[in-house]
């Protein structure tokens, strides 16, 4: 990546350019890990941490040392918390007593967006997750809430244009040609400006707030006081609070960091910029610090407007669609995601796209947390309660030493409605909440990684129930998890597909139609793609167990073939020669007819299949059938054949000679 930053002759970026500069204690405070602290003295901590541009990391060790010296600050914070908060509950209740309808009560409702903006950035980010939520929000308050996402109070535009100047080195019309008088919008960490470079591009200017970094960081001491006073005092609480919170605090300094926003946007654009109507800006490097940073100006439209959408002639549940399938790739295939999908970060250009804002609260899914959700996924398509409770031992729900035994039933019980009904009909949240009644019966634990994953996927399937209320997030992301089950060559992914195509050594062809059929509907899904991948699966060792099986239901498919076209002749000589003295063969019996059906059924499935072509098919065979690997297998199954075909003349000889003998 070629970044050309403006330098800063300030005392912070000169001694993060010349670490020599440091002194021993504040050199230790910067490359301290969380728990490496606690051997520092008091004094090196406050020195490193009073210096807001100092500590860009967030280190909860740190922060606590921080304010154990500061009891003052931290009381007169809770006071600042608990007063309105208080006021606002008893206000609740006095209402309920009067027998005011609260739900409808826009008075509260603007009351309660006003709470969360004076507590501050932590509280605004819970009111932003709830204004996604129709489900759980009354719509007075639901209106209100989305204000939060960028109608927040504005500060001052001197101290905007001070740090415009502090950070990239000259003044603002020395920077921009032309830069709006006021913010077009405020959020919770800052706000942005619209602007004109004097090369002639509009660009975005987002400048952050003042004080920012020790605002957060006193929230989140308390919040995570409190996590652990209830890990330790709870004993219903066994979900990681403080991990949970600790993972919350890394994003959110993140965000506070333009620099690492600015890389995440090129890092999305590279992974995710090549999917259809996926739209992702430009940022302006020569333009861009810690506390300013300029991108690309898009001109969209919130993805919950939906009036104005429909006037635009802009189809806003496609473009949901869109961003369901650009989300399972972030969490499920490069594990890259986007942690903070409310509407304000996602646009409806005017033509037609999906542009992504807000590139500073991101996170990770690890390869081994990826596969174990598709797994899971997978698992319950399959009704494998087993294997999904030995899953959430693999995704760190629980410890290896649990007793599953009372566990699985109660997943079968949370899924019982999936049966005779396709889990792609399920609400993301519905499960959601039935998981979390069922965790807090038994020993589960969440992970810290997993708090992010729920919040972006129930951020987005908020907004996509209030553009469509019959919306389904997990009816759209089936057919790609069933395209990556046909063609990720992940060992772990093979066993998934494995299991869910053979129950008891039987092959299910009506799975391997449902995973047909649902893997056409993904964009990326391809005839020429599935077939390279799975001759080059069935050839090699690891898919052994599948060709096997393969081998038995061909042999058996033939063998009813060679049924029915037995039974039809003599039928036909029955009825038309009149020849009563031939026997009337058997026809093949129902699994076989039944395999027959499939069979026909897949085969349709395929020649609709995108990049099936009737008129290429013979030369990509020939093509295929000269490949070493695939004449490797055709070698194997072959023998296999020959094999069970002279078992079978072998039975029938036997069979014969018994029948002569009895009759004599």
């Amino acid at each position: 990546m070629n970044v050309n930053r403006v330098s800063q002759p300030d005392l912070v970026l000169e001694k993060e350019s010349h670490p020599e500069a440091l002194t021993s204690v504040e050199l230790m405070a910067l490359n301290s890990a969380p728990g490496e602290l606690a051997n520092l003295p008091p004094r090196a901590v406050t020195s490193t941490f009073g210096n807001s541009e100092l500590q860009l990391k967030y280190n909860a060790d740190a922060i606590a040392l921080y304010y154990q010296s500061r009891l003052f600050r931290v009381l007169k914070r809770i006071f600042k918390v608990l007063a309105p908060t208080l006021a606002f509950a008893f206000g609740i209740w006095w209402d309920g007593k009067r027998g005011v309808k609260v739900k409808n009560d826009v008075k509260r409702a603007i009351q309660f967006r006003k709470l969360l903006t004076k507590l501050g950035p932590a509280y605004i980010k819970i009111g932003q997750a709830l204004s996604t939520r129709p489900d759980l929000v009354p719509v007075v308050y639901l209106e209100e809430l989305t204000q939060l996402q960028d109608k927040l109070p504005a500060f001052p535009n001197e101290i905007a244009y001070q740090f415009i100047e502090e950070e990239l080195g000259q003044k603002p019309h020395e920077v921009y040609a032309e830069i709006s008088p006021h913010p077009i919008a405020a959020a919770s960490l800052g706000q942005v400006y619209k602007a004109k470079l004097f090369s002639g591009e509009e660009v975005a200017v987002k400048i952050q707030r003042p004080d920012l970094r020790e605002a957060i960081a006193i929230d989140l001491y308390l919040l995570r006081k409190l996590a652990g006073w209830a890990q330790r005092a709870v004993k219903r609480v066994r979900s990681d609070l403080v991990g949970i919170l600790d993972e919350l605090g890394e994003r959110i300094f993140e965000e506070m960091d333009y620099i690492h926003e600015g890389e995440n946007a090129e890092r999305f654009f590279q992974l995710y910029g090549h999917i259809k109507d996926i739209y992702v800006p430009k940022i302006y490097w020569e333009y861009t610090n810690r506390r300013v940073l300029t991108m690309e100006w898009i001109y969209g439209t919130k993805l919950n407007q939906t009036e104005e959408l429909r006037a635009q002639g802009i189809d806003a549940r496609y473009l949901i669609e869109v961003g369901v399938q650009c989300s399972l790739r972030q969490l499920l295939e490069h594990g890259f995601f986007h942690a903070d999908p409310h509407p304000g970060n996602l646009l409806a250009t005017p033509d037609g796209k999906l542009a992504y804002l807000d590139f500073g609260m991101m996170s990770e899914v690890q390869p081994a947390q990826r596969y174990g959700l598709i797994e899971a996924i997978v698992h319950v398509v399959n009704r494998d309660f087993e294997g999904l409770a030995q899953d959430y031992v693999n995704l760190d729900f629980l410890t290896p030493d649990t007793d599953l035994t009372p566990i699985v039933p109660a997943f079968a019980k949370v899924f019982a409605n999936a049966q005779g009904a396709s889990v792609a009909d399920f609400n993301i949240k519905s499960i959601t909440d039935d998981l979390s009644e069922l965790m807090y019966e038994y020993p589960f634990r969440v992970p810290p990684y997993y708090a992010l994953i729920i919040r972006s996927l129930v951020t987005l399937e908020g907004i996509a129930i209030y553009i469509d209320p019959n919306f389904k997030v997990l009816s759209e992301a089936y057919p790609y998890v069933a395209k990556r089950l046909l063609t990720d060559p992940a060992p772990q992914l093979r066993n998934s597909l494995r299991d869910l195509l053979f129950k008891d050594g039987s092959f299910r062809w009506n799975r391997l139609e449902n995973l047909l059929k649902n893997a056409r509907g993904n964009q990326e899904y391809d005839f020429n793609l599935v077939l390279n991948q799975a001759l080059d699966f069935l050839s090699s060792e690891r898919g052994q167990y599948i060709r096997e099986k393969l081998v038995d239901e061909l042999f058996k498919t033939v063998d009813g073939l060679r049924r029915n076209a037995l039974h039809n002749f003599t039928t036909l000589l029955r009825q038309q020669v009149g020849l009563t003295a031939v026997t009337e063969a058997p026809a093949a019996n129902t699994d076989q007819q039944q395999t027959l059906e499939h069979i026909k059924n897949i085969a349709k499935i395929l020649q609709e299949t995108r990049g099936f072509d009737a008129n290429q098919l013979a030369p990509q065979l020939t093509q295929i059938l000269f490949n070493p690997d695939v004449q490797k297998l055709g070698q194997q199954i072959t023998g296999q054949i020959a094999q069970k075909a002279a078992a079978r003349v072998v039975r029938e000889l036997l069979a014969a000679t018994e029948v002569r003998t009895t009759s004599v």
